[in-house]
């Protein structure tokens, strides 16, 4: 069985929405588009080198996704980039109801409901799955409890609307933290696992008679 991993860019109030560009994901009109390119530095590019060039077996995307990158990276040949060089060849699962060929190499569609697509992958896949942007997807991963860990790469930015890593629907989770580290850029990243269900607790004092 394998591990599903989010590996998500989001700004310091959660939004993850279009981190690279102002086309890429114009969805209710968002203005912001491009938000984490000035924080792309030496130190993050290593970080992504590690999680996709050493990390990562299987790259599961929504299909909005899925089209970005296989507009871009088939194009990237460089044999010396280690991220371009490991996409371009790993296997990748699209979410999809709509889409039937998908000419990126490697890559194959999950058919019926994603979740139940998802759980079967899991289930029939060794290694790691790793899921990149993706919003809609990943909110569906979240509720159904489908996310064993999160790789989130927090920039000192916001921007106050747009789409977030976690909205009301998520299933409750308690995780702990396995690793963080802040690049040059004041990027936070930050490695989450899973650790159970969420334990309550109450800091309310007994009323006194």
């Amino acid at each position: 069985m394998s591990k599903l991993i989010v590996t998500a860019f989001v700004t310091l109030d959660g939004i993850m929405q279009a981190p690279g560009g102002p086309g890429e994901d114009v969805d209710e009109d968002f203005p912001y588009g491009g938000w984490q390119v000035p924080y792309v530095d030496e130190d993050f590019m290593g970080l992504m080198k590690g999680i996709f060039g050493e990390t990562a077996d299987h790259l599961l995307l929504g299909r909005k996704t899925y089209d970005i990158f296989a507009a871009h990276w088939p194009r990237v040949t460089d044999t010396n980039d280690p991220i371009a060089v490991k996409l371009n060849a790993m296997p990748k699962y699209v979410a999809s109801r709509t889409r039937e060929n998908l000419e990126w190499h490697n890559s194959h569609v999950l058919r019926g409901e994603a979740a139940q697509s998802v759980a079967r992958l899991k289930e029939q896949l060794d290694g790691v799955i790793m899921t990149q942007g993706s919003s809609d997807l990943i909110r569906t991963l979240q509720r159904h409890d489908l996310v064993d860990e999160y790789r989130v790469f927090v920039n000192p930015v916001t921007v106050g609307t747009g789409k977030r890593l976690f909205d009301a629907h998520a299933a409750p989770v308690a995780w702990t933290l396995l690793q963080s580290r802040i690049t040059g850029a004041g990027v936070q990243y930050c490695v989450y696992g899973r650790a159970g269900k969420p334990r309550y607790g109450s800091f309310r004092l007994d009323e006194q008679e």
